[in-house]
């Protein structure tokens, strides 16, 4: 018999941003120097204030993968600065049926944000990176090397300083808020 464990009680196992930080083994100096340097509009701390209820990112990750380390720590500190916002970090690598149930196309991409409400509830999910770095490293970027690729991705991500995945991600909040809990949006 297949014990099923619940939404709820898999977010509640989770570590906490700030513990998943303290057991990285890959790019730990990285993780750290994004969360130190992450900052977060006033603006998007209103919306999702105006979100009300209590609200759980539940987030896809390992330390080894450069989306993460540059997206994980900046909406760590949107959920350290929202009172109505929380956040825990899963590895992707223990938990392969929920990351199968977030694929991007047929790809295993993390990091995958889930949007959960105050029940515990999948209200929509956000990944793997940030809609307009996507479609380049989809279209343009295939034109790269992989090494060269991945040098302008991080390039991407240093100019744009976690401002798109803040966005997005609170975008996905604000939608998930206004719909049914019955239904699952994905930006």
């Amino acid at each position: 018999m297949t014990e099923t464990i619940t939404m709820r009680e898999r977010y509640l196992g989770a570590p906490e941003f700030e513990e998943m930080l303290a057991s990285a083994q890959k790019n730990a100096d990285l993780w750290a120097a994004v969360w130190r340097r992450a900052r977060v509009p006033e603006e998007l701390l209103r919306r999702v204030a105006a979100l009300g209820g209590a609200w759980h990112l539940l987030v896809l990750s390992e330390d080894w993968c450069g989306d993460a380390v540059n997206t994980v720590p900046v909406l760590a500190k949107l959920a350290e600065l929202s009172p109505n916002l929380d956040i825990r970090v899963l590895a992707r690598d223990h938990n392969l049926d929920l990351m199968d149930a977030h694929l991007t196309g047929t790809s295993r991409a993390i990091p995958v944000v889930i949007v959960l409400d105050e029940q515990f509830v999948e209200r929509g999910w956000w990944g793997s990176r940030p809609a307009e770095l996507q479609r380049w490293v989809m279209g343009q970027g295939q034109a790269l090397d992989k090494e060269a690729r991945y040098r302008e991705v991080r390039s991407w991500y240093a100019r744009d300083a976690g401002r798109t995945t803040l966005e997005e991600v609170v975008a996905t909040l604000e939608r998930a808020a206004a719909t049914s809990p019955d239904s699952v949006t994905r930006l």
